[in-house]
């Protein structure tokens, strides 16, 4: 019993060392990039094996960081957008091969041709070939969309299928976001609930509190997000965020995001009481370059496949990685969305990596 309470007791002073490295590391590299609030994970499907968030709330100033403030995902949304999907699929609410249109059928006379046949999977893994939108592109304009943040959507739809297509890219994807806000438009029609409540009921289920929009704009003492210049961005009337809802503007704590990402883990590993491996491995990795919400690829070194997104809507830049087969993800939150913000993640990334696993 004693030599066990020794080992107990080495392991724990071991996990500890470990952690408090990893924590001083990623303090340093904070501050070597500028960047005012770093946030970081490691998790398997059971452990949460390293978790800090460090800095500032906001620049030049004295808000310390807290374990839960919260972070705008920007498109690290599309996988939740996704995952939503897939479960309205499982309960026979629509199929992946629903065509919008067929939802949706008095758009079709405004609609171009190419659109006639998109489906729900078409849209989730960029290859809607509608026309590519982003926070920064002037068109269209407020006043061609409206006012109303209830139809604003809507009529983002309605002016984007009215516009000639993209032309794939290299892997014969159209990477939109306007093919999540399509997207985002069936699962409300499907399911008669709005966006916002479906993705509130599936963060209840599994005990996660997801928010909308730049943390700031509901609670000023939540994190401010930082632009290219690293100036903090105020509140604002940021309509394009409502525009752009189903895409990027999911805002949630580092904690809680580990509880999604984790069960993806879990679900990978066939231990989902909600959808089979089957689903999750489709979701993931089930197109090359770009599934259901996630990228993909296979690491030259290991073989290993890898689901990953970054999400950056002008302020906040998040990035998770998941390794399917050593049953690891890493997660960095950052509240800034500069080059030198990029390049602190790359490097802290690469850090955990070495330590934990590629």
């Amino acid at each position: 019993m004693y030599r066990f309470k020794i080992l107990l007791i080495l392991i724990f002073l071991s996990f500890f060392a470990k952690a408090q490295r990893n924590s001083d590391f990623a303090d340093s590299i904070r501050v070597r990039y500028n960047i005012p609030e770093l946030g970081y994970a490691v998790v398997s499907s059971d452990s949460v094996l390293t978790m800090e968030v460090l800095g500032v709330q906001r620049i030049y100033t004295n808000y310390n960081a807290k374990l839960n403030d919260r972070f705008h995902l920007g498109s690290n949304t599309k996988a939740i957008t996704a995952f939503i999907a897939a479960l309205l699929v499982d309960k026979g609410k629509l199929s992946w091969n629903t065509k919008f249109l067929d939802l949706f059928p008095e758009l079709k006379n405004i609609s171009k041709k190419d659109y006639y046949n998109i489906t729900l999977k078409d849209l989730l893994s960029f290859r809607g070939k509608l026309d590519g939108y982003s926070y920064g592109d002037t068109q269209p304009t407020k006043s061609d969309i409206g006012n109303d943040i209830n139809t604003a959507r809507y009529n983002m739809a309605k002016y984007f299928l009215a516009q000639a297509p993209m032309s794939a890219n290299e892997n014969g994807l159209t990477p939109s976001n306007v093919d999540y806000i399509l997207a985002g438009l069936m699962l409300e029609k499907a399911s008669h609930e709005s966006y916002k409540k479906l993705v509130s009921d599936f963060g209840k289920s599994i005990g996660i509190s997801f928010g909308f929009d730049y943390p700031n704009q509901t609670d000023s003492l939540q994190p401010w997000g930082h632009n290219p210049n690293l100036e903090p961005v105020p509140t604002f009337d940021n309509y394009k965020l409502n525009w752009l809802l189903s895409a990027g503007n999911i805002n949630v704590s580092l904690p809680d995001y580990t509880k999604f990402i984790q069960f993806q883990l879990k679900g990978l590993a066939g231990r989902s009481q909600i959808l089979s491996p089957k689903v999750f491995n489709r979701l993931l990795y089930g197109f090359p370059i770009f599934a259901f919400g996630w990228f993909n690829k296979i690491d030259k070194a290991t073989g290993h496949h890898i689901a990953f997104n970054e999400g950056n809507a002008g302020a906040f830049i998040t990035k998770v990685e998941i390794i399917k087969e050593i049953n690891k993800a890493y997660i960095v939150f950052t509240n800034a969305a500069t080059d030198e913000t990029n390049e602190g993640i790359r490097v802290l990334i690469d850090d955990l990596k070495n330590e934990y696993g590629r």
